[in-house]
């Protein structure tokens, strides 16, 4: 399992929904979450038909995923959809965190939040303090680093303000 770490978005406005800011602050089994082991069917805003997702194994994302954002308390799996079909976030940088001792959620975090913030703008095409977007990241947490050898930080990318059709790839929004 993995955690979602839900400290940086924006004091005015936040890229996740009051109640996806609530599933970040549950910590069960070692991590915290927003998407369940079996996402439900999502759906087109505009059409209401529905967008095929395949549920993919967190420790598999990749740069480039797009995936929805559902309310849950275990992160396992995550719901990933075409970028060409509305979805909630993209993953837009990766890194590994070193070492053998897990060097606790502070340092993690502070890792995660100076790379995570350092790669935005390269992706975007505009600075974090200038874009209309707001970023997270799923980060090891101590069970599944001493567990499941797991080091990778996955930053990911989103509207706050609601659901992006295509790559936000040199949005510069």
């Amino acid at each position: 399992m993995t955690k979602l770490s839900g400290t940086t978005v924006r004091a005015t406005t936040t890229i996740l929904s009051s109640a996806a800011l609530l599933a970040l602050g549950l910590a069960l089994g070692g991590c915290s979450a927003l998407f369940p082991p079996s996402a439900p069917p999502a759906t087109d805003s505009a059409t209401g038909e529905e967008i095929d997702q395949t549920d993919t194994d967190v420790f598999t994302l990749a740069v480039g995923d797009c995936l929805n954002d559902t309310a849950s308390e275990e992160v396992t799996e995550v719901p990933i959809v075409d970028c060409a079909d509305e979805h909630d976030f993209e993953v837009y940088a990766e890194f590994e965190v070193s070492g053998d001792e897990f060097p606790g959620m502070e340092a993690i975090d502070s890792e995660a939040e100076e790379t995570c913030l350092a790669e935005f703008e390269p992706f975007v095409g505009i600075s974090y303090d200038e874009s209309m977007l707001g970023y997270t990241y799923f980060s090891p947490t101590e069970e599944s680093w001493t567990q499941g050898d797991d080091r990778l930080v996955s930053c990911i990318v989103g509207d706050p303000s609601g659901k992006t059709t295509g790559s936000l790839a040199g949005a510069g929004i």
